[in-house]
């Protein structure tokens, strides 16, 4: 690993650190923000995962989580959002390949061998950060629009692994939605059966742990009807009786305006559980 940035902030430090994912065969970058209390102690650690055309700078710089992580305790982790580099497939527009992930491993031979963010967030990043940081054992994740679909994702295929999953905006039902059906397509093939696998609106049906999924979506947000939807799963939610909490926030759009208003909440909900 190599350390990239160092910065001092509320006591603790925000880095940013490079590696070689053999998952992703490229070389990833990610944020790492340690507490103040990670200098005496172990700490929680909570995964955050960004969406379209985001590196993990977004997170880091705009979102004002810091602070309320080291009010308690707790390791921010901040990924990129797909590989990167030389030989990297990549597509025309902004929500296909480079920087456009979508946490899932392809199957398509194009994107095979290269986009497999869901082993690289779920494997590969965890078990870096455990042997090189300060780590509990107990472990958090939430994110953003397509990384919120991600974080549900994650959460709802690794029963167990995870002690509590947030998402602000997230893309809820990929498989009805213009950005998951264009991603799906191309990294997964036209067998829509398929991607019910990386769907949160589908999986919570045969979700195996009934980890509540608390979600904060902005009112004004301008993709919400035709992107987001997450009516659907609501609807799913209360077929299977799984728990939600899906709160809308009128006046909010889809932008880090609206994650740094909100993400002191979510930061306490995680530390709840992590520290609980």
């Amino acid at each position: 690993m190599e350390k990239i940035e160092s910065h001092g902030c509320f006591g603790g430090r925000q880095q940013v650190w490079s590696h070689t994912a053999t998952t992703l065969g490229c070389t990833m970058r990610f944020g790492v923000y340690l507490p103040p209390q990670a200098e005496s102690g172990d700490c929680p650690v909570l995964y955050w995962l960004s969406g379209l055309t985001c590196t993990e700078q977004n997170f880091i710089t705009k979102s004002g989580a810091q602070r309320y992580a080291a009010e308690h305790g707790l390791i921010l982790v901040a990924p990129d959002t797909s590989p990167r580099g030389e030989g990297i497939p990549d597509a025309e527009g902004y929500d296909l390949g480079i920087g456009a992930g979508f946490y899932l491993n392809a199957t398509r031979p194009k994107w095979a061998g290269h986009y497999r963010m869901y082993d690289y967030v779920v494997d590969e990043l965890p078990a870096l950060v455990d042997a090189h940081f300060p780590t509990t054992s107990a472990r958090a994740i939430s994110g953003h629009s397509m990384g919120g679909h991600g974080a549900l994702t994650i959460a709802l295929k690794n029963p167990g692994r995870y002690r509590s999953v947030s998402a602000f905006s997230p893309i809820a039902a990929p498989s009805q939605s213009p950005w998951g059906e264009k991603a799906f397509s191309a990294y997964l093939g036209e067998d829509r059966e398929a991607w019910q696998e990386w769907d949160a609106t589908a999986l919570v049906a045969g979700a195996k742990e009934r980890l509540p999924l608390l979600i904060d979506q902005g009112g004004d947000d301008e993709f919400l009807a035709a992107q987001l939807k997450p009516e659907l799963l609501r609807t799913a939610c209360e077929v299977a009786g799984h728990p939600l909490q899906l709160r809308l926030r009128p006046g909010y759009d889809h932008s880090y305006y609206f994650i740094s208003t909100f993400i002191g909440e979510h930061i306490a909900h995680h530390a709840k559980a992590l520290r609980g």
